[in-house]
């Protein structure tokens, strides 16, 4: 038999790659609105955490996996008096960032939540400024964390500009994991060939699949699939850093590659595209245009998609609060996106599924004028029939302008209406918002909401005095910058 063996010829590392790592080494940032933008994405982030805390769901997940186990130079996690391995601190960060769903937002061809990132950030940035002072060493200041979460919303931004990994069923956590994983090799220290072999590691694991956030599945792993990721990023970047091998093809390897195995089909019909369409693609190249136009969630701790929808309703709230059983009718016009990711009728069986349920997250805030995390919860729900009987009436209707106007760079809009209609014939006027108040366009409307929103965050936690001085850190750009990490931490622990 005449059989032809295959030629065995490592190759370079997949070209996508090589420009992550050459982003992460090699640029400089130095955008003031992007060291801005992510001093208040800070704020906000560790915001998000510590008001999580409140909720027994959450903090059962957290803390040492042997209980009373304490960690020398141990990452903290803010809120806690915890003290934690890097890996497990980086999980625990990441699953009280994510757990409301209440952190920043990046709307694209994917969609996800990029200061997920900073589970793995904030933990190895707050592990080696402690190792470095306990060495002589000048510890990492602020700078370089906000430096990290830069670039980490940056790549994983600008990958998910025109790569759908929802369309082939993947959740957008791979790209937390990838984005992490860059950023926390930089900060461990890693040259070229350790930062490529972390990320090639990032890329060959199996990766999560979104049926945690669909309905009939949607639960509450979506509220840790983030940490979970942040926290992979942290291991790899070790395992690199101890010098383990990297896989140069596991983009591009046919058959047993990422692109031929996890990205070849479709998840409309399933076919197989064709080989050039596997690969990502890239309209711009990596610099500070994600942190510089992320989506801040300030008003509502709700799915993002579902924003302007919770501003519309609010404002028809008045009209409506007095005439519950006379609607006849609500029609939502929206976008696509909010079509196939949130428009859910029937039943809903927990949180996780109401905070990602346009009619539910519609419905509250039109009926009580207010939607908190409170209000996803099993008693609210149950106590208030009314929600449901509204979501019965809802008619979602979807406007190709807002689709279209969705995925365009200059607007990138996340847009809503809102009509109701009554039995006797009468109707509210239709409510339009297309920017959500944590858009870029609504920056200056926006930010001081953001700081009431930490400084009510930071209440839920500790002692006037205590919030004063950390808001008084975070407002002042350059001494927050300056600030060794480990300092920071200390205000954040209990």
């Amino acid at each position: 038999m005449d059989v032809t063996a295959q030629a065995n010829v490592r190759p370079d590392y997949d070209a996508e790659l090589q420009r992550i790592a050459d982003y992460v080494l090699d640029y400089r940032i130095d955008s003031v609105e992007a060291l801005e933008t992510a001093r208040h994405c800070l704020m906000d982030t560790l915001g998000c955490g510590l008001l999580a805390l409140r909720f027994p769901e959450c903090t059962k997940h957290l803390g040492p996996l042997v209980e009373g186990t304490m960690v020398p130079h141990g990452a903290r996690v803010p809120g806690t008096s915890f003290r934690l391995d890097p890996v497990k601190a980086a999980w625990d960060i990441g699953c009280i960032i994510r757990w409301l769903d209440y952190n920043d937002t990046w709307l694209a061809a994917e969609w996800g939540h990029p200061s997920d990132n900073l589970g793995g950030i904030l933990a190895i940035a707050d592990h080696l400024s402690q190792q470095r002072v306990a060495d002589g060493r000048s510890p990492l200041t602020m700078r370089s964390v906000l430096e990290a979460m830069i670039m980490a919303h940056e790549i994983q931004g600008v990958i998910a500009l025109e790569n759908s990994f929802n369309r082939v069923g993947l959740d957008h956590v791979v790209l937390v994991k990838v984005a992490s994983t860059a950023l926390v090799a930089k900060l461990m220290g890693a040259d070229r060939e350790q930062l490529l072999a972390a990320l090639s590691h990032a890329f060959v694991d199996g990766q999560s699949l979104r049926t945690y956030r669909h309905a009939p599945n949607a639960g509450s792993r979506k509220s840790w699939a983030a940490g979970d990721a942040t926290s992979r990023a942290v291991r790899l970047a070790d395992i690199a850093m101890r010098g383990e091998m990297g896989i140069p093809g596991v983009l591009s390897a046919p058959q047993w590659g990422f692109y031929d195995v996890l990205f070849a089909k479709t998840n409309k019909d399933q076919q197989i595209k064709p080989e050039a369409q596997r690969q990502f693609g890239f309209g711009q190249d990596y610099g500070t245009y994600v942190m510089e136009n992320v989506l801040f969630k300030i008003a509502f701790p709700a799915e993002f998609h579902a924003q302007t929808a919770c501003e519309a309703a609010m404002s028809l709230h008045p009209q409506v609060k007095n005439r519950l059983d006379e609607v006849d009718k609500i029609v939502i016009t929206t976008h696509e996106s909010a079509i196939r990711i949130i428009s859910k009728v029937g039943a809903l069986a927990n949180p996780a599924d109401r905070d990602h349920c346009l009619q539910y997250m519609t419905a509250v805030p039109l009926a009580f004028g207010s939607l908190t995390a409170e209000h996803y919860e099993d008693t609210f729900h149950r106590d208030h029939p009314i929600i449901d009987q509204l979501r019965d009436k809802m008619e979602i209707q979807e406007d190709e302008r807002y689709t279209r106007e969705y995925l365009e760079a200059d607007k990138r809009s996340i847009a809503n209406a809102i009509q109701v209609f009554f039995k006797d014939g009468s109707k509210t006027e239709q409510v339009a918002v297309e920017y959500p108040i944590g858009h870029r366009r609504r920056r200056e409307e926006g930010i001081p909401l953001l700081e009431e929103k930490f400084r009510a965050n930071l209440a839920t936690r500790f002692a006037p005095r205590r919030c004063d001085d950390i808001m008084s850190l975070c407002e002042d750009q350059a001494r927050l910058e300056a600030t060794p990490v480990h300092r920071f931490v200390d205000l954040l622990v209990i």
